[in-house]
């Protein structure tokens, strides 16, 4: 398969995980309904709450999460490819959560699942202060996902500012890049546009970037936006604002080896060492 509509579902994700896991497949529905065959949400679907220790009774094991278990049925019903942007799972023997997101086939089956490699540690002038990496334990590998709709590569959010990680993807050979997210607005109307189409072109790939948008219920403010982006660096689709709802894009994977055709910089040596100096 080389063409295929592709979606993203634009989330505002409260405190309580059964009011999105409805508000998600609800969109997801959507989705299907205008066509898409690959559909993602952004990162954290089920639950946004950075309050202190409010969280964590919450939180469950992957193999008794009640949203993975919801996306692997709808995948299912709808005949789908879903990709839950993440999820927060406990850890056996960690006391630190995974933040955690899943490509899911059609027949239900987890295809993969990739661990945000990037904590979040950081103050960004919103009026919070955030420290991912006291809740959060990083994965440690890149996931590249080989499927019947083309290579997928696999990232979350704050991954954004890598892109060694991307290039590492692409040169894998990953043909489509997910990046779901909860941008803060502050970070959003700086940097979001131009990180996400700088990873297309840079990889010729295209990028499909699901995301939280608003005021939530824990206080934060997230920057929404989602965006489809071609493997030139061009929007396809974006979402108004910060509204929940769904965007789609048709996507021919030929384009992908036609950009890089044009700029050929993943066959390209890094430079790896510095010359000179004192």
């Amino acid at each position: 398969m080389t063409r295929l509509r592709a979606a993203c579902v634009q989330m505002r994700s409260g405190t309580e995980v059964a009011p999105n896991i409805a508000a998600a497949s609800g969109l997801v529905r959507q989705a299907a309904a205008a066509g898409a065959m690959l559909i993602a949400t952004p990162e954290m679907t089920s639950l946004l709450d950075i309050r202190p220790g409010m969280a964590r009774p919450k939180v469950v094991a992957q193999d008794d999460d009640a949203t993975l278990a919801a996306f692997r049925a709808l995948a299912v019903e709808l005949g789908v490819w879903l990709l839950l942007g993440s999820i927060a799972v406990t850890l056996e023997g960690d006391d630190r959560f995974a933040n955690r997101s899943f490509l899911i086939g059609p027949d239900g089956k987890i295809i993969t699942q990739y661990d945000k490699i990037h904590m979040f540690d950081v103050e960004v002038g919103d009026g919070q202060t955030y420290r991912e990496s006291r809740a959060y334990r990083p994965g440690t590998s890149a996931v590249l996902a080989e499927t019947s709709i083309g290579p997928i590569g696999m990232t979350i959010c704050y991954d954004l500012r890598f892109p060694a990680l991307y290039r590492t993807l692409a040169q894998a050979g990953a043909q489509i890049l997910t990046a779901p997210a909860a941008f803060t607005r502050v970070t959003g109307e700086a940097h979001w546009h131009v990180l996400l189409r700088a990873r297309a072109i840079e990889t010729g790939c295209f990028v499909i970037a699901p995301a939280q948008g608003g005021k939530h219920a824990d206080g934060r403010e997230t920057f929404g936006h989602s965006l489809i982006i071609s493997p030139w660096g061009e929007i396809l689709a974006e979402a108004d604002g910060d509204e929940p709802g769904v965007i789609w894009g048709d996507i021919d994977l030929e384009q992908v080896a036609m950009a890089r055709a044009r700029i050929p910089s993943l066959g390209n040596n890094q430079m790896n060492h510095l010359e000179g100096g004192a």
